[in-house]
């Protein structure tokens, strides 16, 4: 079986056709899914898929790329994910300077800022997190250091960074997560770090609605296709299928502290 890590079925693509999209993913041996949260007005609607869905679970958070949203605070997040047991992680939140252009350094602190307050109340609720990065990896390290994220672990989702950035996350306790991008012919490098990350640590994801894989690129992505990814980074390892996708299952309950018997 396989599990998607990490995908959006709140977002406006899949309103009209949920039904067909699960059906997909028990079609397609993808027994569970992680619903993220982007930002606070959209949350209730991840927690309502989460709640309705026996093989569907919810985090809650603000992604770092959400500037005019909002803002979290620390009693907020710690007070929504203490009171529902779906939530089984906080984020996603991070660090995400790819858009900011002639904008200085300074003018991007409270990405910081928001970033250490997911951290703070991920360690006061006892979750894991869910880390986005994307040319900011130094400071994304620098602060899980600061605030000790090491001592409640999670990912780092959709990970397009270097092997030296995985192991330092690897180091803090952190399970690495390859989306679709992991397929894609452009991602020679991205494959080589793949190969170099212990299967133990290893998480599979869509990312849905985006980065669908091939042989879907540039379609709609959802959680089905997860098993695409599955299969590209078995064949990238040189293991059976069914052996990575048992894998990634026991390592996606381990991370996210998720009680449930793998056969």
């Amino acid at each position: 079986m396989f599990i998607d890590s990490h995908c959006h079925l709140d977002f406006p693509e899949f309103q009209s056709r949920l039904p067909e999209v699960l059906a997909n993913m028990e079609a397609a041996k993808v027994t569970h899914a992680l619903c993220v949260s982007v930002d606070i007005p959209d949350f209730p609607n991840v927690l309502k898929l989460a709640q309705e869905h026996d093989n569907l679970y919810a985090s809650v958070g603000v992604h770092p790329d959400y500037e005019d949203t909002p803002e979290p605070t620390e009693e907020f997040l710690v007070d929504t994910a203490s009171a529902n047991p779906k939530i089984v992680a906080i984020g996603e939140t991070g660090l995400d300077y790819y858009r900011m252009g002639d904008r200085s350094y300074d003018s991007m602190e409270w990405q910081r800022d928001r970033f250490r307050t997911h951290i703070r109340a991920a360690l006061k609720v006892r979750k894991p997190l869910i880390i986005h990065t994307r040319s900011a990896s130094a400071d994304t390290i620098q602060i899980m250091k600061e605030e000790g994220a090491d001592a409640i672990g999670g990912v780092m989702h959709c990970f397009t960074e270097s092997y030296e950035v995985a192991k330092q996350a690897m180091d803090l306790g952190f399970y690495i997560s390859f989306s679709g991008i992991v397929t894609f012919k452009s991602a020679r490098e991205l494959q080589e770090t793949c190969k170099k990350i212990p299967l133990e640590r290893i998480l599979i994801e869509t990312d849905s609605p985006y980065l669908a894989p091939i042989p879907y690129r540039g379609k709609t992505n959802e959680p089905a296709w997860v098993s695409k990814v599955g299969e590209f980074v078995a064949n990238l390892k040189y293991v059976p299928v069914d052996v990575l996708a048992d894998q990634t299952a026991k390592n996606f309950y381990q991370c996210f502290q998720i009680n449930r018997v793998i056969k």
